[in-house]
């Protein structure tokens, strides 16, 4: 089998996705940080490998995959990580709960759409406060569709699940920047619960930031 290499940057939150996937699975990859605040994405070498300009890309069994969501798709297929229920009705409900965070908080969230916000503002605090503005309205929605759920321990159960996947890289940004959420109590358990977890400890950002 070849290599696996992992194109990434240590703060994408669709990087850190991928980053507890492949931990999950057991995959060892060849890490290439593409630095996003150098605009290293936006090189033609990188433009080369997607044609978005954004990271991840991950090269695994002889292919190139871009998207996380796909790439996670892709990892729970074939390395049977079992991220989805089998039953249609419940694989949809927890790929909703999922996407609540990675399709409708995190694009508004990226790093070029604050940039944007503070460039048409002229004002840097404009960033945080668009941070906010949309980080903790979308975790306190994640919190009540968590009510369909045993708390045990993890959002779907006691396994865990894509929408744990993609609520932790959110976690992060919102410490990072300020956004509050100590209102949702099923969120700080499960939290609590994926912060002790080997494959989330792996993959956290602290543990792949440069230097």
């Amino acid at each position: 089998m070849s290599e696996a290499v992992l194109y990434d940057f240590w703060r994408s939150s669709a990087s850190y996705r991928l980053r507890i996937a492949l931990a999950l699975a057991g995959i060892d990859t060849r890490p290439v940080p593409v630095d996003l605040p150098t605009l290293r994405h936006k090189t033609p070498e990188h433009v080369a490998r997607n044609p978005q300009g954004l990271v991840p890309v991950l090269e695994i069994d002889g292919d190139r995959f871009t998207q996380s969501l796909a790439i996670l798709d892709y990892l729970d297929e074939t390395r049977g990580l079992s991220l989805l229920p089998a039953e249609p009705a419940e694989r949809a409900h927890v790929r909703a709960l999922a996407h609540s965070v990675a399709v409708d908080v995190h694009p508004v969230c990226n790093v070029s759409v604050a940039a944007y916000a503070v460039e048409l503002s002229g004002r840097e605090e404009a960033r945080e406060m668009w941070m906010r503005r949309f980080i903790a309205p979308g975790l306190a929605a994640f919190e009540a569709l968590l009510a369909r759920w045993e708390q045990a321990p993890y959002c779907t159960g006691a396994a865990v699940s894509l929408a744990d996947i993609c609520l932790m890289p959110q976690l992060y940004n919102a410490d990072r920047w300020g956004a509050d959420y100590s209102d949702c109590p099923r969120i700080l358990t499960v939290k609590a619960a994926l912060d002790a977890h080997p494959a989330f400890a792996a993959a956290h950002p602290d543990r792949h930031a440069p230097g």
